[in-house]
C-alpha cells in the first residue's frame, strides 16, 4: 500500500471517528440531565438563598413555603420588621440595657414567609428553614394550616423554647423532619448563562 492511500485511509477512519463522537453527543443532549436539583434541595436552597438577606451578623435564618403543588408561596428570612432601620435597631444579643436586645425587635424567618406569603391559604403546606423553629415560630405555623416542617438543623434541641415547639407541633398533628442533602454544596455562577 502506498503511504498517500495510508494516510486517506487514516483521515477516513479520523472523520469516522469524529462523526461517531459527534452522534453520541447529539444523543447526550436528547437525554435529560441527571445532575438537576430535586424538589427537596430546590426548596431548602430557597430557604439558604434567603437566609443570605440577613443582617444578623451571629445567625442568618431563610425560611421557605411550599404547597401541594410544589410551587413556592412564601419566603422570608430573619430581620427587622418593615420601617424599623437595621441601622437603628441593635443586633447583639446580651446587652446592659434591657431594650437593646435584638430579640426584642427581629421578626423570625419563619414569621416572615408566612406574612410575605402569596397565597390566601397555607393549608397543608411545607415549610422548609434553615433552622428548627422556635415556640413563637411553631405557633405561627400552626395557626398558619402549615402541616410538615423540613429543617436543616436541630443545634438548639436542648433548649426549651425548642423541646416546646416540638411539643406543639405533636400535639397539633404536625409531622417534622430533619434535611439530609443530596448535594452538600450548590453552586449559584451568574455567569454560566453566557457559556
Amino acid at each position: 500500500m502506498t503511504p498517500w492511500i495510508s494516510d486517506r485511509k487514516q483521515l477516513a477512519m479520523d472523520n469516522l471517528n469524529g462523526l461517531r463522537d459527534a452522534l453520541n453527543e447529539t444523543r447526550d443532549i436528547t437525554k435529560k440531565r441527571l445532575d438537576y436539583l430535586e424538589w427537596e434541595d430546590y426548596f431548602m436552597a430557597t430557604a439558604f438563598l434567603a437566609a443570605k438577606r440577613s443582617k444578623d451578623p451571629v445567625t442568618q435564618v431563610g425560611a421557605c413555603i411550599v404547597n401541594e403543588d410544589k410551587i413556592i408561596v412564601g419566603v422570608g428570612y430573619n430581620g427587622m420588621p418593615k420601617g424599623c432601620h437595621d441601622d437603628e435597631f441593635p443586633w447583639n444579643k446580651k446587652t446592659e440595657v434591657d431594650n437593646d436586645n435584638k430579640h426584642l425587635y427581629v421578626c423570625h424567618a419563619e414569621l416572615n414567609a408566612i406574612i410575605n406569603k402569596n397565597s390566601m391559604n397555607l393549608k397543608n403546606c411545607t415549610m422548609y428553614v434553615v433552622l428548627f423553629p422556635c415556640n413563637e415560630c411553631a405557633k405561627a405555623i400552626i395557626q398558619s394550616g402549615i402541616k410538615k416542617v423540613i429543617y436543616m438543623s436541630d443545634k438548639k434541641a436542648s433548649k426549651i423554647k425548642t423541646v416546646a415547639s416540638k411539643r406543639m407541633f405533636e400535639a397539633a398533628g404536625i409531622s417534622y423532619q430533619q434535611f439530609i442533602p443530596r448535594s452538600k454544596k450548590i453552586l449559584i455562577d451568574f455567569d454560566e448563562i453566557n457559556n
